[in-house]
């Protein structure tokens, strides 16, 4: 793995958009920091970890937490690979650009779509993490009930959830600025706390790490015993790291991202590794009772063992560190979707594709993508708002729908390693990440692994999908069934429709370099054509397209 030498001369316009075709039409404020916090506050441990502690403990006890390093290691390789695509292509909808860069256009639409319809599914479930946490702090953000009754739960999650995703939705929609300053001193604050907590859960730690090689008694009675038990915990931890290629989706508003965005892909996975697996061995070693069932409750988890451990007071201003951090999780998870639907959008990839594309004069954002995508996010909230079991469900359809399109990304990745095509040969352009001859070996892995895990993930485990009364075969199987639907249906919709007409949009389109004065008698050059993008030709839709 290596990266260019930052030795002599770099190559001219190497951060322009008219490299890929495009008009450079979006704020270029980005810095390095801003960068990296979007990649650390979309993966959030505080968010993450907090959130679905509870499910991972209840599911495989505290030995549930090796499932952490080896989803870690998993998705490394994924982010390395993603890494050498940011430092060729750091364009918005990095997935969706990078697929129509390495594979054919169905493939890369559906990677797209793929990618944004989990986007619009986290951004509801990661909202939904306001209710694990703000009851606890005061009683009076349970709004609905008091907590005990059967939907009390779920009802008052969708309330919390839709009301900060009104909030996301006006802050991305004001523009990058604001959102990426608020994202940085979120970020700052949560990686700050998550060190504090750290160190004083590991203070107050009342037995030692071998806790976590006694599997207390889990998978008695599973098929596959505590391996059964074990790949379904390991959803808790494969729910909070992924997202990362968040910083170079952001490639277009990020200053010199070429260099910027691998760096922060790698950075922010690595950090949040340390940080979270960390959180977790001392939430474990220091919790009072580890048989006390609050741990594996929804309503305790990570949130009870701090409160018990650190006291009131400073139990409960952790756990406000921790409502920061899913505020900027929220943000960061509506940006990634918005720079999704504007990438697609522009490339009349999407129904109504002009108003989705549309840029704000002023802010330099896609407003209208920003409003729709705040919108939708909350109909699977109100579909679910009757469902107690509504965090597990949202989150690991989301999550199969996020491996999905990474693996179709790293598929043809691999595919044009083997037939020599991949790294690109030198096209006057300077890459800012090379993994050199890792590249093979660290590719299959990111292939095998997002492979496995999908399969894991989409099993129609009834713990994960119908975890709760009634227990019905159409609610088990409910996750294979609506993947099936996204793909299929979004295939269809791609092959039979919207094929037909992609192209980018003229507003959109890179300019033309100036014609030459033509001869007399000669073809004139015809004028608004666009440059070609350097992988690809650009087809350019003009109004009457």
């Amino acid at each position: 793995m290596s990266e260019p030498s930052k030795l002599g001369p770099r190559k001219s316009d190497a951060s322009g958009m008219d490299e890929f075709g495009y008009a450079q039409t979006l704020d270029r404020s980005i810095g390095k920091f801003a960068s990296f916090a979007a990649g650390v506050s979309y993966i959030s441990i505080l968010t993450g970890v907090f959130q679905l502690f509870y499910f991972g403990f209840s599911t495989a006890g505290p030995a549930y937490a090796w499932s952490w390093p080896i989803v870690f290691v998993g998705q490394l390789m994924v982010a390395l690979c993603f890494a050498e695509l940011a430092g060729r292509y750091p364009v918005a909808g990095s997935v969706y650009n990078w697929a129509k860069r390495l594979s054919t256009g169905t493939w890369a639409w559906l990677a797209g779509w793929l990618l944004l319809i989990s986007s619009i599914m986290a951004l509801g479930s990661v909202a939904l993490a306001l209710q694990i946490t703000l009851p606890q702090i005061w009683s009076g953000f349970q709004l609905v009930g008091d907590g005990t009754g059967p939907y009390d739960f779920a009802v008052n999650g969708v309330i919390l959830a839709s009301i900060m995703i009104g909030i996301s939705t006006l802050i991305n929609a004001f523009g990058v600025k604001l959102m990426t300053m608020i994202n940085s001193v979120g970020v700052f604050v949560e990686l700050v706390a998550a060190v504090l907590l750290i160190a004083a859960l590991i203070w107050h730690s009342v037995r030692g790490p071998e806790v976590l090689l006694d599997t207390a008694g889990f998978g008695e009675g599973h098929p596959l015993g505590f391996f059964g038990v074990f790949m379904i915990a390991a959803m808790a931890s494969g729910y909070v790291m992924y997202g990362f290629d968040t910083a170079s989706s952001l490639g277009e508003e990020t200053k010199d991202p070429k260099r910027t965005a691998p760096k922060a892909i790698l950075r922010a996975v690595t950090a949040s590794f340390l940080l979270g697996g960390l959180l977790l061995l001392g939430g474990i070693l220091a919790a009072p009772d580890l048989s006390d069932p609050k741990l594996g409750a929804a309503d305790g988890g990570l949130q009870y063992i701090v409160l018990s451990v650190l006291g009131g007071p400073f139990g409960k201003a952790f756990l406000v560190c921790i409502v920061v951090a899913v505020v900027v999780c929220t943000l960061a998870v509506h940006a990634a979707a918005i720079r999704m639907m504007f990438a697609m959008a522009r490339d009349n990839n999407l129904p109504f594709s002009r108003q989705l594309s549309k840029v704000h004069p002023t802010r330099k954002t896609p407003t209208v993508a920003a409003i729709v995508i705040g919108v939708v996010a909350v109909i699977p909230l109100i579909v679910n708002i009757s469902q107690p079991a509504i965090f597990t469900i949202l989150s690991s359809i989301s999550i199969v729908l996020i491996y999905l399109s990474y693996l179709l990304v790293t598929v043809p990745m691999l595919r044009r390693r083997f037939l020599k095509k991949w790294p690109l040969k030198d096209d006057g352009s300077e890459p800012g990440f090379s993994l050199g001859k890792w590249g093979l070996p660290v590719n299959i892995m990111a292939v095998l692994w997002g492979g496995a895990m999908t399969l894991n993930l989409i099993w129609p485990r009834p713990e994960i999908y119908n975890s709760v009364p009634p227990f019905e075969w159409y609610l088990q199987w409910g996750g294979v069934m609506f993947v099936a639907a996204v793909v299929i249906g979004g295939t269809l919709l791609y092959r039979l429709r919207i094929r037909h007409r992609t192209g980018v949009l003229a507003e959109h389109a890179a300019a033309a370099p100036s014609p030459e004065p033509a001869s007399p008698g000669s073809a004139s050059h015809e004028p608004g054509a666009p440059e070609q993008a350097a992988s690809e030709p650009v087809h350019v839709l003009t109004q009457s397209s």
